[in-house]
């Protein structure tokens, strides 16, 4: 499984501020919300390769969701050359052939930088004095392209990082969406290697 935790800013006004938090991901989750005929956003949700969604805490319906998942056919993507320089992570994606099969003619191509583990000490809230451990949270997601129906994708790719930037504790995903946040089709993750980006 690859895992995306993306942290949602709706529940900041409570006195304590998620410092993993972005309206961008708010906007993420209310785009699934309306694609997938829901009345409003909740957490915590998962998602599943775009197309089911249910309370994350539930294990039964995640098992359920993981093994329809895994019976859908793939498209092959490979994440090479992950590495740090300059501040400035570097990496080549490239992608398997958009078959007819997928029904798609075209999708879109993004890349994202996530935390391998990260901390929050709660302030307020119903987990008020609590230290959460996260994993794989979300720092930043770019689409970087268009996967055409018979052809494959291939880019090098290179995102700033922020100074002091801990690169062994960051992985890069790479996955392949249909437009409009729809079914995800692909995806692949690798870790990465380099030194601590240091101040400009």
């Amino acid at each position: 499984m690859i895992v995306l935790s993306e942290h949602v800013d709706y529940w900041n006004h409570i006195g304590w501020t998620d410092p993993y938090s972005a309206r961008f991901y708010s906007d993420r989750q209310n785009a699934y919300a309306k694609r997938l005929g829901l009345d409003d956003v909740y957490t915590p949700q998962m998602v599943v390769d775009g197309t089911s969604e249910f309370v994350g805490s539930d294990a039964s319906l995640a098992d359920r969701a993981f093994g329809e998942a895994l019976r859908r056919p793939k498209l092959a993507l490979r994440l090479a050359d992950v590495r740090v320089a300059a501040n400035t992570l570097q990496a080549h994606l490239e992608t398997g052939p958009l078959q007819a099969s997928f029904g798609l003619r075209e999708a879109d191509v993004y890349v994202a930088l996530a935390l391998n583990r990260a901390e929050s000490h709660v302030a307020h809230g119903e987990n008020a004095g609590r230290t959460l451990v996260h994993t794989a949270v979300v720092k930043s997601i770019v689409k970087i392209g268009t996967l055409r129906q018979g052809q494959t994708f291939a880019q090098d790719v290179q995102l700033k990082l922020d100074a002091g930037t801990d690169s062994s504790n960051l992985r890069l995903v790479a996955f392949v969406q249909e437009a409009g946040q729809g079914r995800v089709i692909g995806a692949a993750v690798q870790t990465v290697s380099g030194p601590v980006a240091k101040p400009d």
